[in-house]
């Protein structure tokens, strides 16, 4: 099995490369179990996969300068828009497959920290319709 370090990950909100910008990405996947026990399953519960949903959580480093991120982030607030993450900022491929979907821009902290604390901003996404797994 190979193994990896975290180095050089993609993010991609609104087609804005926010690479840069990012300290974590974790994109969460879940499907609801819905259960579907009877008399008929000999006393052990029984499910199936209902709804799917998902979330995009990152860590940002704040910049608020004229081109910055505060500048992006600000105008897709209440919005549904496109995203893009990946393990490498390499092109996608069989070994660095890209996720994608959309996610609604559900909360934005413009100011958060601690004094003497570099300016970071956590926030998690909704997905909202499917999430793909793209190789090409």
């Amino acid at each position: 099995m190979a193994k990896m370090v975290l180095l050089a990950a993609f993010l991609s909100l609104n087609a804005n490369d926010l690479s840069n910008n990012a300290s974590k990405i974790e994109l969460t996947a879940e499907v609801a179990d819905e259960d579907v026990t009877t008399f008929g399953s000999g006393g052990w519960k029984e499910v199936l996969g209902g709804l799917k949903e998902g979330s995009l959580s990152v860590t940002l480093k704040q910049d608020v300068a004229a081109a910055g991120l505060d500048s992006i982030m600000w105008p897709l607030f209440g919005t549904l828009v496109p995203f893009e993450v990946r393990l490498s900022n390499a092109a996608r491929g069989a070994s660095n497959p890209g996720y994608t979907g959309t996610v609604l821009i559900k909360s934005w902290k413009p100011i958060a920290g601690d004094v003497g604390n570099v300016a970071e901003v956590d926030v998690e996404f909704p997905t909202s319709g499917a999430v793909s797994r793209v190789v090409s």
